[in-house]
């Protein structure tokens, strides 16, 4: 009778705690999506999306783009169309485009392609300002050449500002666990209404293993992704990209750390401020910079107008601490 009726109370218990929960998932008036319902949108999302995103082939290799509007304009990654020679875009359908380059925007890895095809269905966009951390998202592209492959994970977080391999820092990247596998570039992240809300560019690479880091992926925000491409779109070139720029070429240092100032561009910020060639600078706004990709990276997260505190090794071995009002990086022909 004892167990009777501690099985009867752990019954109730449990009732209570799954109507808890189930109250929990219900936002305090809608019911909970079902598994039913959420496969259904996964469905309907692909079935959606596939005819906006592309394959993109070169000489060197494929990778994915999506449809930018009717005129045959296709957004993609600015390394997936690198190296030269002909391009070439495969739709959905199978059918086979000569591509001709548009333009690039190497500092945020985005360029534009055209083709002249008819009835291309451009993908619409959602503002990536609106993402939250843990949405469903889906990514659609076109990974070791298997076109119109899905992958489906959440966003894991925002505003993270990641380096690619050529030293490109990307900012306000979109971490997602949707795998980006080799061929993803270029493609589609897309919410569950079939929006576009980012363009994968890269996997995160796990240290320890030297190989790629699952469920570690980023994507160019889709605010950026309008941004740039409306420009390239317009006038061929980025006219304004909203990056700080100081104004310098430099490279790595060996021996003490920093990076080692081998130009300055005349009136440019750098020079205003007083930094010199043979200058080394070591940190900018109090985060050290020992080699180049750590200085794009600390670029990439500042605006122009900003006045950051920039110190400096000077080559007769001083140290200064020097105030630089950033410029706007020019973008490119």
């Amino acid at each position: 009778m004892k167990d009777v009726r501690l099985l009867g109370r752990v019954a109730v218990v449990l009732a209570i705690t799954f109507s808890l929960v189930a109250l929990a998932g219900c936002g305090g008036s809608s019911s909970p999506a079902t598994a039913p319902d959420l496969q259904s949108t996964f469905v309907s999302v692909i079935h959606e999306v596939g005819p906006s995103v592309v394959q993109i082939e070169n000489p060197k290799g494929l990778g994915s783009g999506v449809v930018f509007d009717t005129k045959g304009h296709i957004v993609t990654n600015a390394h997936v169309v690198a190296g030269g020679g002909p391009l070439s875009v495969t739709l959905p359908n199978g059918k086979r485009y000569p591509a001709t380059l548009v333009g690039t925007f190497a500092e945020d890895d985005l360029a534009i392609v055209r083709i002249d095809a008819p009835g291309l269905e451009p993908l619409a966009l959602a503002p990536s300002s609106k993402l939250a951390v843990g949405d469903i998202v889906l990514a659609i592209g076109n990974p070791l050449g298997l076109r119109s492959s899905a992958t489906q994970g959440i966003v894991s977080a925002l505003g993270r500002t990641v380096s690619e391999p050529d030293g490109v820092a990307i900012p306000h990247a979109i971490q997602t666990s949707a795998a980006i596998n080799p061929g993803n570039s270029g493609g589609a992240l897309v919410d569950l209404s079939g929006r576009l809300v980012g363009i994968p560019t890269l996997t995160a690479t796990d240290p320890q293993i030297g190989g790629e880091a699952a469920g570690i992926g980023f994507a160019i925000p889709s605010d950026t992704v309008h941004d740039i491409a409306t420009q390239i779109v317009k006038d061929g070139k980025v006219v304004a990209s909203h990056r700080a720029y100081l104004a310098v070429q430099v490279s790595d240092v060996v021996k003490g750390g920093g990076v080692y100032v081998g130009a300055v561009v005349s009136g440019g910020a750098a020079a205003k401020a007083g930094i010199r060639v043979g200058d080394v600078i070591t940190s900018i706004g109090g985060t050290p910079t020992p080699a180049g990709a750590d200085l794009q990276a600390v670029l990439a997260g500042l605006k122009p107008g900003q006045t950051v505190k920039v110190d400096v090794r000077q080559a007769n071995g001083t140290r200064a601490t020097l105030s630089v009002t950033l410029g706007e990086y020019p973008g490119t022909p």
